[in-house]
């Protein structure tokens, strides 16, 4: 089944990152950006027949995406829990599109958020195997795992720490024409990111993602639909999703990942190539990521993207710009809600939204997710008609 111009994005709603969230829930802030979401769209909450919600809701640890409907006062015909990490909002946007071209619903909401408190504590370990295998030989949490993708990375290539370090550098520029970014009026220099704190040899500090709250929202709706609202639509050509594990050791290999081929799917579908793109909204918790997703996405060759980086301008002035509101190491991440501002973005990009950091000839837009180490990958191409 291809969605090729099946569904579209029509309306879109991002609560700004913030460090702490005092007397927040929630389920109040999933409410309060979905609402802004349906609201974007010009519809109402009876328009919305289809729910796609993500794993942490800390008030609920089951019946999530029903206690979600509850509280929002949906009663939607297709109500899917979608657990990707930080590919879970680009997986959400083609299964909504999937669910309506199946006639399962007529539009969907998908929406994301969370909460953070001061002295906010890691949530408790569990019975899994990366529990049981990795984390008793150091390997705990996602900065161990990245560094070592990026040990590896600067290995195979032949590459130094400062090519690494360029990476948060592009991203700040980026972020410094977007006011609600965490980092607005911070810009960087690869000097400032070695002399960060050595956190995971070889990442420093300021090339890793720094958690924030906040909250993002998508309203998915038929393609016909989408023409008579008001907005310009914003059209799913194409989608691919790959995923192949958790823990790092056990991936198959540590400088590329199953977006490749999510990838390759979607611009399958999409009767696109790389070439063709305009605004590269890319998954960026780390610097190494967005290296191998350049090249997992076929942007530039394999071992080139540091390289590609520097010779290119990815600022809204360029062919391709890459992450124009900043991305998650310039704007925030707000933990699943971040992978779904990439979407929030590139949306804005392709109606003409996006203000002092438009893309004067933006018209198709790729958006990457990434979780469990790059182990869960989604690849949308998005087309703008306006």
């Amino acid at each position: 089944m291809s969605l090729h111009r099946k569904a579209a994005i029509a309306g879109i709603a991002e609560l700004p990152p913030r460090r702490e969230t005092p007397g927040e829930t929630t389920l109040g802030l999933i409410a309060k950006v979905g609402a802004r979401a349906v609201q974007d769209a010009a519809l109402t909450a009876n328009d919305i027949d289809g729910l796609f919600v993500g794993t942490q809701v800390g008030e609920t640890p089951q019946h999530v995406a029903v206690t979600v409907a509850e509280y929002l006062g949906l009663q939607p015909s297709v109500a899917e829990l979608v657990d990707l990490g930080g590919a879970s909002a680009a997986g959400m946007v083609w299964r909504a599109a999937a669910a309506i071209s199946a006639g399962m619903c007529t539009t969907a909401l998908c929406v994301l958020a969370n909460t953070r408190e001061a002295g906010y504590a890691p949530r408790s370990p569990n019975r899994n195997p990366i529990r049981e295998f990795d984390v008793p030989y150091g390997a705990s949490g996602a900065n161990t795992s990245y560094a070592l993708i990026a040990q590896r990375y600067l290995h195979e290539y032949g590459l130094q720490p400062e090519h690494l370090a360029y990476v948060p550098v592009v991203e700040r520029q980026n972020a410094q024409l977007n006011p609600d970014a965490i980092f607005y009026g911070k810009p960087i220099t690869v000097e400032d990111v070695l002399a960060s704190p050595l956190v995971a040899d070889p990442l420093h500090l300021l090339e890793i993602v720094m958690p924030c709250a906040g909250g993002a929202a998508l309203v998915v709706t038929s393609t016909d639909r989408a023409g008579h609202l008001p907005h310009p639509p914003v059209t799913l050509l194409g989608a691919g999703e790959r995923a192949t594990h958790r823990a790092v050791s056990s991936a198959p290999t540590l400088t590329s990942s199953p977006l490749a081929q999510a990838v390759a799917d979607a611009y399958e579908m999409a009767h696109i190539s790389p070439a063709d793109l305009d605004v590269l909204a890319l998954y960026d918790c780390y610097s190494v990521l967005v290296l191998i997703t350049l090249e997992d996405a076929g942007i530039c060759p394999r071992g080139s993207a540091a390289a590609w980086l520097r010779e290119n301008d990815v600022s809204h002035h360029g062919r391709q710009a890459l992450n124009p509101h900043g991305g998650q190491l310039g704007c925030g991440q707000a933990d699943l809600a971040g992978g779904m501002g990439h979407i929030v973005e590139a949306v804005r990009q392709l109606r003409g939204e996006a203000g002092e950091r438009q893309h004067a000839t933006a018209r198709l837009a790729l958006v990457t997710g990434n979780g469990a180490t790059m182990g869960e990958e989604a690849a949308l191409i998005l087309e703008g008609l306006r």
